[in-house]
């Protein structure tokens, strides 16, 4: 039989992207649209960020992330939802005073970055699991913070999807596995290539595949030109794949992408000329596990 490959699909990240590529969606209708679009093209996940309307900058507005939610369920489509809980957890020191907040912080607790979860109960969400230089600010995932977001997640009956940007993103996963603060064997989503993470080559998505936990499910994408070098990579290693507008916005060398859905076609088509198969969203559904939820203790880490 073929090996069914889920595809998962980044819709429209927090980067300053939409005026370098048209199709980049920044109202809820156009991120609902693309979300839609790309689930017929073959996406079984589709991962979600909001943007403020007006100006197309990040946003943690929970009206945003209720009308795209809305809009993709009422579609028909049976594609799984994925939000995000990356936004609020950027620093930026003041020039003038390091201990003070400067421009482009936007930190927030550990409630209000999954308030939009425990509300909407969406199938799946994000969980960064690591602090990391990001641009000019620093990302910050400390430990406790990460123990109060996933408490939070694994109560509402939410499976995170464990994003690791490095090697100790990975680790500090699997101790949190081990202490019962995310269900085991945990969903991994692999990320290279982002500046100062693990990078996008076939040798390191092999030695982090190979620190993942036994029986546990992975993804892995690279960004930019490395979106499908990596997507064949996974798929060669017996991982899943994602792509999108959140990671690159070319469909090849020197042409924009004209969507989301684009690039899941393209996806598809290495995953078949692989000798795999793309998995449905019933499948997919199957393979996490979703909607099985068993809580366990939260035991304390020693």
């Amino acid at each position: 039989m073929q090996r069914k490959v889920m595809i998962s699909c980044a819709v429209t990240g927090s980067a300053d992207t939409p005026g370098k590529n048209p199709a980049v969606p920044v109202t809820p209708e156009e991120i609902a649209s693309s979300a839609i679009d790309a689930a017929k093209a073959g996406a079984a996940i589709v991962h979600i960020h909001v943007r403020d309307p007006k100006t197309g900058l990040p946003s943690m507005e929970g009206a945003h992330y209720a009308e795209v939610v809305d809009r993709v369920r009422a579609s028909g489509t049976d594609v799984v939802i994925n939000l995000t809980t990356g936004p609020g957890g950027r620093f930026s020191p003041s020039p003038d005073d390091p201990m003070k907040p400067g421009p482009g912080t936007t930190l927030r607790t550990p409630r209000q970055r999954v308030q939009h979860v425990l509300d909407l109960k969406p199938e799946m969400c994000s969980l960064d699991m690591g602090s990391m230089n990001m641009g000019p600010n620093v990302f910050v995932n400390t430990p406790p913070i990460l123990e109060a977001m996933a408490t939070e997640i694994r109560q509402a009956g939410v499976t995170p999807e464990l994003e690791v940007f490095e090697t100790g993103h990975l680790l500090l996963a699997k101790r949190m596995i081990e202490t019962g603060h995310i269900k085991p064997p945990g969903m991994f989503q692999i990320c290279l290539g982002i500046a100062w993470g693990q990078p996008a080559t076939p040798e390191a998505m092999l030695y982090m595949r190979n620190l993942l936990p036994p029986g546990c499910t992975w993804f892995a994408f690279g960004i930019s030109l490395h979106q499908f070098p990596m997507a064949a990579q996974a798929v060669i290693l017996g991982g899943h794949v994602r792509v999108g507008l959140e990671d690159n916005l070319y469909l090849e060398r020197g042409r924009l992408t004209p969507s989301n859905a684009a690039l899941v076609a393209k996806a598809a088509k290495i995953v078949e000329l692989l000798g795999s198969s793309v998995a449905t969203p019933a499948e997919a559904r199957q393979m996490l596990g979703l909607g099985v939820h068993a809580p366990a203790p939260i035991r304390v880490a020693v």
